[in-house]
């Protein structure tokens, strides 16, 4: 094929056609054929030549030009596409190094091959620009609702067609034992857009929560509006789910707008999720009344909060376990996950065995401690005593509030208290110089002789290793696997030491060390405090 006059147009026309069937910019088309026209140029002139071509987007017209540049003289690579300055001066009044000469050769007749091998190019640009395209169009919806057309089916992934495109959904983000056939339209949430080799991947989905959260809004105005928010949502697809809503309006109630007159609103979604049934919960910023609340239809007697730990007791009426569970625990899985803690379910019976056990536990350590008759001891405990640290240490005025307790029994019990912890401190240290321990650790501040024990036993024996210790090995803390959160146990945990504290040490440790330089520390701590006010 031969670029003529007579088909100089045509190359316009094809690419306007391209470009409108493809929905791409017809400049990309364009740019695509200069660049086939001049890779089959170079097969005709020769690879090393630098050939270019310029089609003119009016005419149609293209032009072959060869271009060479101008570099020293011991630079010269490639004597097709470079020229010394000697050289140059044939052609040029003045060269400069860098300088370029671009000289027009010959239009090429495209054989065959290189017709085919042109058309191959082009192709190649026309779907890259395409994916491009794609890219651009979709990666803006993630996290929306989209509406399609199902095309096949592959290994149980649905692959459908979304308009400029096509997106997949896996299997194991359908609703249960959803089955679709060809041309079955689908309403699905694009969960995520990614570049990937063959081109751009939409992936959907129809089990995440936020794809609820999507429909909800697109049934509620009020959602829609802001004046309502769905602050959590947690979903078993296909079966049940619960949603914590807040509303910002004082005269609108979140959940009968989600409900919708005689439940209209909510029977759309659900009629779209398969028969979910979704629970409509009021949120509370406070987390024990939004997990009563989450735990419906059980009634709950008692909530203790471990904010530390992220986790939450729940007791219920011995009759209402089953119920606050849910079949295969899922009324209580959907709790956490719309909560974000960790719950364990007790009943009033387990509940007071436990709290009996300790009972039974604080007063044996009086009595053995202390050398108390029982009755005395579980008087202690009784008063919130827990430790002898507690009984030892504090003002006396506490004791002397007990009934029955005077001044001289008040300060009998703390010196009994004290010359035990004492033996205690006593043994602890004879126990961790056998270990090993050196006196830096021992002499340290803030470590007591059974921490300086409890150390000595993890092989933690010097202020060097001390100092090497991350704050969650001293304190402990929870570390999620698999979606699960597991304890990390802490070497001075059953001390009630808090992370705050550790670190506190730690840091300590490391400055008398010389490790870290107190200035610098300010100076971090000065900047972060500047961070915050800009922000705020």
């Amino acid at each position: 094929m031969a670029i003529t006059s007579a088909n100089q147009l045509e190359l316009l026309q094809t690419a306007e056609a391209v470009a409108r069937e493809k929905m791409i910019d017809p400049g990309l088309v364009i740019e695509a054929m200069e660049e086939s026209l001049a890779r089959a140029a170079k097969s005709r002139y020769g690879a090393e030549m630098d050939i270019r071509v310029a089609i003119d987007r009016k005419t149609g017209r293209a032009t072959f030009t060869r271009v060479r540049t101008v570099v020293e003289d011991d630079a010269v690579e490639n004597y097709q596409a470079e020229m010394t300055v000697k050289q140059a001066k044939q052609y040029m009044a003045d060269p400069q190094i860098g300088d370029v000469f671009v000289e027009e050769v010959p239009p090429v007749d495209l054989g065959r091959i290189a017709a085919q091998s042109a058309k191959q190019v082009i192709l190649q640009k026309v779907r890259e620009a395409e994916r491009d395209r794609q890219f651009e169009e979709f990666k803006d919806r993630k996290g929306t609702i989209i509406n399609g057309v199902v095309k096949r089916e592959e290994y149980g992934n649905i692959i459908v067609d979304i308009g400029r495109g096509e997106a997949i959904l896996r299997r194991n983000e359908k609703i249960g034992r959803e089955s679709y056939r060809p041309n079955d339209r689908i309403r699905c949430y694009i969960k995520d857009v990614r570049r990937e080799p063959r081109g751009p991947q939409v992936f959907l989905s129809r089990t995440d929560p936020q794809f609820m959260a999507e429909l909800f809004k697109m049934e509620v105005p009020e959602i829609y509006d802001g004046i309502i928010e769905i602050k959590a949502v947690a979903r078993d697809p296909g079966s049940r789910a619960k949603i914590g809503v807040i509303s910002y309006d004082n005269s609108i109630d979140p959940v009968g707008a989600c409900v919708g007159m005689r439940g209209s609103r909510v029977q759309a979604v659900v009629n779209e999720l398969q028969g979910e049934k979704i629970d409509i919960i009021p949120w509370n910023e406070d987390q024990a009344t939004f997990l009563v609340n989450a735990l419906q239809p059980s009634e709950v007697a008692k909530v203790v909060i471990d904010e530390e730990a992220g986790k939450i007791e729940v007791v219920v009426p011995d009759e209402q376990l089953s119920l606050a569970i849910g079949r295969r625990g899922q009324n209580v899985r959907l709790a956490s996950q719309l909560t974000g803690l960790d719950i364990d379910i007790l009943t009033e019976e387990e509940e007071s065995r436990r709290r009996q056990a300790e009972f039974a536990e604080r007063t044996k350590l009086f009595v053995e401690a202390l050398d108390l008759d029982e009755f005395f001891a579980q008087l202690l405990v009784a008063e919130g005593f827990t430790s002898l640290e507690e009984v030892a240490y504090i003002e006396i005025d506490e004791l002397l509030s007990i009934e029955g307790v005077d001044e001289s029994t008040a300060e009998e019990l703390q010196a009994r208290a004290r010359d035990v912890i004492e033996e205690q401190n006593r043994k602890a240290l004879e126990n961790a110089r056998a270990l090993g321990v050196e006196d830096s650790l021992i002499s340290f501040e803030g470590l007591t002789p059974q921490m300086v024990e409890a150390l000595a036993k993890d092989d933690v024996k010097t202020l060097e290793d001390f100092a090497t210790c991350a704050d969650w090995e001293l304190a402990g803390g929870w570390t999620t696997v698999n979606g699960e959160r597991v304890k990390d146990e802490g070497i001075l945990e059953k001390f009630d030491m808090s992370l705050e504290e550790a670190q506190h040490l730690v840091m300590t440790a490391r400055i008398q060390l010389g490790w870290v330089d107190p200035a610098e520390l300010e100076a971090e701590a000065d900047e972060g405090e500047e961070e915050e006010e800009a922000e705020a």
